[in-house]
Order: structure tokens, then sequence, then C-alpha cells
């Protein structure tokens, strides 16, 4: 398990995220100066996985983090999607957590929408309270549009998931077409149009992803 705090770089924003070139994998955020042993409370954020994407993580208080999220492969400056898991927390433990090199000046979560999460003894999506969700100006970032959320952990044992929204992999699309496939359907064709480039996460599979499926119907 890594274990760091990833103190923020001097200088412009930017040119700190030109350093997320990976997901967290497994990180453990601790206190300044922290040494010994961890203890609960010193929270784990993973996001090695299947749609996964969290670049970076600053310790600002204990109850307070900033999150970095990476830009899309193919293009750099955009960088919406968030998803990742937490872990190793305490009990009614509460913490804020901003997200803070959104792309969009404009997002749906200025009118009402808000994040989703789950936890392993409630796998079931649910969206954060509204009420608990600002999206705004910061100044602390160079008045960039930050989005951040504040969160109640109830239950130590559980791992608990944060998504901008649905999760729709390119697993649960496979195994939707091979459901079609199966069922022979002659206005329904597969084929193969092309390749994407590797995820940028080592811990990953490959991505050499069957995009797109062609239907023709009669």
């Amino acid at each position: 398990m890594e274990e760091n705090v990833r103190e923020p770089a001097a200088g412009s924003e930017s040119g700190s995220e030109d350093s997320l070139v990976g997901n967290v994998n497994k990180l453990m955020v601790t206190p300044p100066g922290h040494t010994g042993a961890s203890k609960k409370g010193h929270l784990v954020f993973d996001a090695c996985f299947e749609s996964g994407n969290l670049g970076r993580v600053d310790y600002i208080s204990e109850f307070e983090f900033d999150l970095f999220i990476r830009p899309d492969t193919c293009n750099p400056r955009f960088r919406v999607w968030f998803n990742f898991t937490v872990e190793n927390v305490r009990e009614s433990q509460r913490v804020i957590f901003n997200i803070v090199n959104f792309s969009k000046t404009k997002s749906l979560y200025r009118d009402g929408m808000s994040p989703v999460v789950k936890s392993t003894s409630r796998p079931k999506w649910q969206r954060i309270p509204a009420k608990n969700v600002y999206y705004y100006r910061c100044p602390d970032h160079r008045k960039n549009y930050v989005m951040s959320f504040a969160f109640c952990f109830d239950r130590e044992y559980d791992v608990y998931q944060f998504a901008y929204c649905y999760p729709y992999t390119y697993s649960r699309l496979q195994h939707y077409l091979d459901s079609l496939e199966k069922r022979n359907l002659d206005y329904v064709q597969r084929e193969l149009l092309g390749l994407s480039v590797p995820d940028a996460c080592p811990d990953t599979e490959p991505s050499l992803f069957l995009f797109i499926e062609s239907f023709k119907r009669r």
C-alpha cells in the first residue's frame, strides 16, 4: 500500500496537473509529519479499476481533501469524470472532498445534480443529498470552478465508492452485447470498428476495445 501525502505543487495549478500520469493506487493520505502505523481515519484512496479516475489527493485538514482528476486520454484539456473508492474510514468521520480541476464552467451540479455513492454493504448507487454539494468559483484555485461535497462515513469496514454519475463500464457493455448475440437476432450484426489506446493505469488490462457495434435493421 502506498503511503503518501501529495503536497500541492508550487506555482500554477495547471503545472501540477501535468504530473497526473496515472490513477492513485491504494494511496493512504496521512497528516503532514505523521510517522508510525496508520490509524483508522487515515483515508485510503483507489482508482485503479475499470472506469476509475483520480490522479492526486492533497491533505488539507483532518476533514478536508483536495482531489485532482486525470484528463481524457485524447484531450488533456477535458476533465470531468471521476470515480474512486475510499476505505480505512472511521465511524462517523465527516469529510469534505473538493474536486478542484474541473475543466467546465457550466455543470449540472449548479442545477441540483449530485454525485453518486455506494458501499460494500449497500451496493446500490444513491445520490448524495444536493444540499451537501456545492459548485462554485474558488479563489484558492485560480478562481477555477470547484465541486465540493460533504459526506459522513457511517460504517468503518465498508469500502465507499464515489462517481460523477452512474458508471457504465466497457465490461458491462460487452456483457449486454454478448446477451444480444446469443439471441441470434437477424437484425443485429456485431463488427470490430477500432481499437483504443491502453489505459494509463498499470494495474488494469490493456484496453483493446471492441468499440461500437453496428446494428442493421430490416
